[in-house]
């Protein structure tokens, strides 16, 4: 068991002692339902899974995890499990998050960082792999034996034994309701999905270039220039007089400018898919920097071609064939009608609540989602 260092003692402030208490609470909670446990003994399985199909692909007889990866992967899974936590808890970004935990002696101890040692904090990406490690079938297990828990418990039980609850909780009486789980993007305007496209585009060949590998062009950070000063003349188009062919005469611009983008790209990718050897970038960073090329590149020719009907050929395109985002996958136009929020980009989540609004179920649907009567009943 490491030594864990001690949290100042902090007053005068009603909402820090209300917060400490609240993540206090919910350690103690983490505990008493055995949530770490489960998801400890998760992530030592897969990795015992990796494990063996890493040695048998190098033709090694496989020997078990050793005492100290054991003992690494229990601690990644517990701080994984908190970080989660405790970043739904502040809604925040990851990036934001990791700023405050780096700086929160509080938020250090609840997510198990408090070490006497130099407090290593995950950065934004580590956290996001992190929250993605449980896949929802495990999630769904940890909350179906929360709520089994806290529904039996009884008062022979000493006042809720350990949920501390006088009562159980009512399991009787459900409501459900549908709601749009949106999308962080910013709302899809078609020629703005050609920046986005550039500004990926450019800044992974940029990257490229940096460790050596370069093929005779301007630099990456003109074409952004470029684009964007585009973007700007499109945004103050709908001001002229002759809008409608001022906005046609930029997207062509815009389509020219493109043509360069995806041929710079293109060829850097295949510079790098043969030379990385020539860099130091690992096999694995090279993968990521061609996987992101190559998904931009995938959905490039289908974003030309929507924005070109839309502005040139003045047809509207069918909300199942539009590009939402270069980058999620699955999104959807959502027409709720609602007050200030009358079309919304994102996926339809049903969330089932039971009296005394806990969450007890929940269904996300990746395709587009049917009306509230419909999930209702598909859920009953």
């Amino acid at each position: 068991m490491p030594l864990r260092q001690q949290l100042p003692q902090v007053q005068g402030n009603v909402d820090y002692q209300f917060f400490r208490q609240t993540l206090e609470r919910i350690s103690a909670l983490i505990g008493a339902a055995g949530i770490d446990v489960m998801v400890v003994l998760f992530c030592l399985e897969r990795a015992e899974r990796e494990a063996r199909k890493q040695a048998k692909k190098a033709g090694k007889r496989y020997r078990g995890l050793s005492g100290r990866q054991q003992r690494w992967v229990q601690k990644m899974a517990r701080q994984a499990l908190r970080c989660g936590v405790a970043r739904s808890l502040m809604e925040e970004s990851y990036r934001d998050f990791s700023c405050r935990l780096a700086d929160s002696p509080l938020l250090q101890r609840f997510c198990l960082l408090d070490t006497l040692e130099p407090i290593r904090v995950p950065s934004k990406s580590t956290l996001e792999r992190m929250e993605k490690m449980l896949p929802e079938e495990v999630v769904r297990n940890l909350v179906s034996r929360v709520v089994l828990q806290a529904a039996e418990v009884s008062k022979e039980s000493g006042g809720g034994g350990a949920w501390g609850l006088s009562e159980p909780i009512d399991m009787d009486v459900y409501f459900l309701d549908t709601t749009c789980l949106k999308a962080n993007i910013h709302f899809p305007v078609d020629w703005v999905l050609l920046r986005d496209a550039t500004r990926t585009l450019m800044k992974a060949v940029a990257l490229i270039r940096k460790h050596g590998l370069k093929h005779r062009m301007q630099e990456p950070g003109q074409f952004i220039k470029e684009m964007n000063r585009l973007c700007i003349e499109m945004t103050h188009a709908g001001r002229s007089t002759d809008s409608n062919r001022e906005r046609k005469r930029i997207l062509r611009l815009m389509k020219q400018l493109m043509k360069k983008v995806r041929r710079h790209a293109q060829m850097h990718g295949e510079l790098l898919l043969k030379r990385r050897e020539e860099t130091s970038l690992s096999e694995g960073q090279a993968a990521q920097i061609l996987r992101r090329l190559d998904g931009v590149l995938a959905k490039l020719p289908e974003a030309i071609r929507q924005a070109h009907e839309r502005i040139i050929g003045g047809r509207p395109v069918n909300n199942g064939e539009k590009i939402l985002s270069l980058y999620e996958e699955d999104l959807h136009v959502i027409v709720r009608g609602k007050a200030g929020a009358r079309v919304e980009f994102g996926n339809t989540l049903l969330i089932v609540e039971q009296s005394q609004g806990l969450i007890v179920d929940w269904r996300l649907y990746r395709e587009q989602g049917p009306g509230d009567g419909a999930a209702m009943v598909q859920r009953g």
